[in-house]
């Protein structure tokens, strides 16, 4: 619990240091050069998910992220996970969670600011990066559990020895 706790404090503080940076010295709509045909930091202002979509029912995401961020939590709590990879996975999901809902609550929309230019995608920020890198590590702690509850059953099978004696 403790690492995913400090995986969320970092995750929280990270995001909200980059988009006071960002708000401080970038004029909204505008843009500042990171690595030239890397990415440049763009300053936008998103009321919406992800690509800005329902932008005018800001009130669905805070819902949705309390109920994410809650569950998160609950699932913390109540089954002590062991896997270092999903108190990771879970961490940087919670703290990028918590990040866009700071944002949401007191500047009514999410700050984005990082502007790939080396393929056109969708301008995004740090708590996003994290949700995103969480979920990937989840998803692949997901397949390697299944990989190895396949091959427990396969050895199972074909160790006849570990079944009841006659």
């Amino acid at each position: 619990m403790i690492l995913c706790l400090i995986i969320t404090v970092v995750a929280v503080l990270l995001d909200q240091i980059t988009k006071l940076l960002v708000v401080q010295n970038i004029a909204e709509g505008t843009f500042a050069e990171g690595l030239k045909g890397v990415f440049r930091f763009t300053y936008i202002e998103n009321k919406g998910a992800a690509f800005g979509i329902l932008s005018e029912h800001r009130w669905i995401f805070m819902v949705l992220s309390v109920i994410a961020i809650a569950a998160i939590l609950f699932y913390l709590w109540k089954e002590k996970p062991q896997s270092i990879l999903v108190r990771l996975s879970l961490g940087m999901i919670l703290g990028g969670g918590i990040g866009n809902m700071i944002d949401r609550i007191f500047r009514g929309a999410v700050v984005d600011f990082i502007d790939l230019e080396f393929m056109r995608f969708y301008v995004f920020n740090v708590a996003d990066s994290f949700v995103c890198v969480g979920c990937a590590l989840l998803i692949l702690y997901l397949i390697l559990s299944e990989i190895r509850e396949g091959k427990k059953k396969k050895e199972a099978q074909h160790n006849p020895s570990s079944g009841p004696k006659a």
